[in-house]
């Protein structure tokens, strides 16, 4: 079946026509488009207001749902945990409490590079609705394809902002090679390995290494000890704790616990890390927190009181304070708790992913374009 058009218009009539005809649905697409670029601006908005730092902020349980390993609370106030006080029973260390020192907050790097890319997204939907506003007294054509590239990188980044939230799923890692070690402390229980988290090294936006991301020491009172790394960070728009108990991997071997197990009276904690060498960099302070002015006379920065050899630990790659050591993860604990501004933001980023897909697929249909990038 085809069409025809009676009575019949010459080819260059019709294509005149056809361009007229396009130059006119542009013309309409672009008014509309203002509502719904404002939409998307209001929306962007109260999610940078959910990462906002507003006190009281946000009072999240920490708790193990089967054993009290762990046990407290912790304050986030935007990007930072202020307050909160953690109480330990693991099985290869003496109990502890842990509290946060309002003084020297614990900085997530996931929500500060959430929060960088919600200010940038702020930012750009605020010029898009300028260009839809402007639409009306420049070229229709040269709008839209400015209209076009600029929610193409609005998209990208609402879809890095939910990939933060969304955090890296946990699966586990291979069995090591070496499971002869016998230095690994011993216990009749073992923890489930398909619990818990495999270790990234970066490549994603906002992901976190707890080799180099732990909290500082200093964020603690009292300072937290070279046996314990404290790592935060985000998975499923959730606050996730990870404590390591950590062992120096020249440590002596007990000859006592080498029999207990050789004999099979003791078991190793088993879990995703164990057996694993890690180079792990222990953080005497926080360089994100305010530094103290040297005083008169000194040369250079004050040094970290703690810190030896000036600040570089055995390892040969530290700075600053910063201690690099090869250590063994001799238990491993993880611990998750909701956090309703984060779910309540993942909701709404969901949500205005999909009002800018639609958004883009009509205005690429109207330009003429076949399909959209991914």
């Amino acid at each position: 079946m085809s069409v025809e058009i009676w009575p019949p218009i010459a080819p260059e009539q019709l294509k005149i026509e056809e361009d007229a005809t396009q130059a006119r649905e542009l013309t309409w697409l672009l008014q509309n488009l203002q509502s719904t670029l404002l939409s998307l601006k209001h929306g962007l908005e109260e999610c940078y207001a959910l990462l906002a730092p507003i006190d009281p902020g946000s009072t999240l349980v920490l708790s193990t749902p089967r054993a009290e390993l762990v046990k407290g609370h912790v304050t986030r106030v935007g990007t930072r945990l202020v307050k909160g006080t953690i109480h330990t029973r693991l099985r290869t260390t003496s109990p502890q409490t842990l509290s946060i020192n309002p003084a020297r907050p614990i900085h997530l790097a996931p929500l500060a590079a959430l929060n960088t890319i919600l200010t940038q997204a702020v930012d750009l939907a605020s010029v898009c609705c300028g260009e839809a506003e402007r639409a009306r007294d420049t070229d229709h054509a040269t709008t839209a394809a400015l209209l076009s590239s600029q929610l193409r990188l609005l998209a990208q980044g609402v879809e890095d902002a939910a990939a933060i939230l969304k955090g890296t799923p946990p699966a586990p890692s291979p069995p090591a090679a070496n499971t002869s070690r016998p230095s690994t402390a011993v216990t009749a229980a073992t923890m489930d390995a398909g619990s818990v988290a495999p270790i990234t090294h970066g490549g994603g936006v906002g992901e976190s290494d707890w080799t180099q991301d732990s909290a500082a020491a200093t964020s603690f009172t009292p300072a937290l000890g070279p046996a314990l790394s404290f790592h935060v960070t985000i998975h499923d728009a959730c606050l996730v704790l990870h404590l390591r108990a950590l062992e120096p991997a020249d440590a002596p071997v007990n000859l006592g616990i080498k029999l207990a197990l050789a004999i099979g009276t003791a078991r190793r904690l088993e879990h995703d890390e164990a057996e694993r060498v890690f180079s792990y960099v222990r953080h005497e302070s926080d360089p994100r927190d305010p530094q103290p002015y040297p005083t008169r006379g000194s040369r250079g920065p004050v040094a970290v009181a703690g810190s030896r050899d000036g600040g570089v630990g055995h390892g040969g790659g530290g700075s600053g304070g910063d201690e690099v050591e090869r250590v063994y993860v001799r238990e491993k604990v993880r611990v998750e708790s909701a956090d309703p501004s984060l779910l309540s933001m993942s909701t709404k980023l969901s949500a205005l992913s999909n009002t800018l897909s639609l958004a883009r697929r009509n205005l690429a249909t109207v330009m003429g374009e076949e399909s959209l990038e991914a």
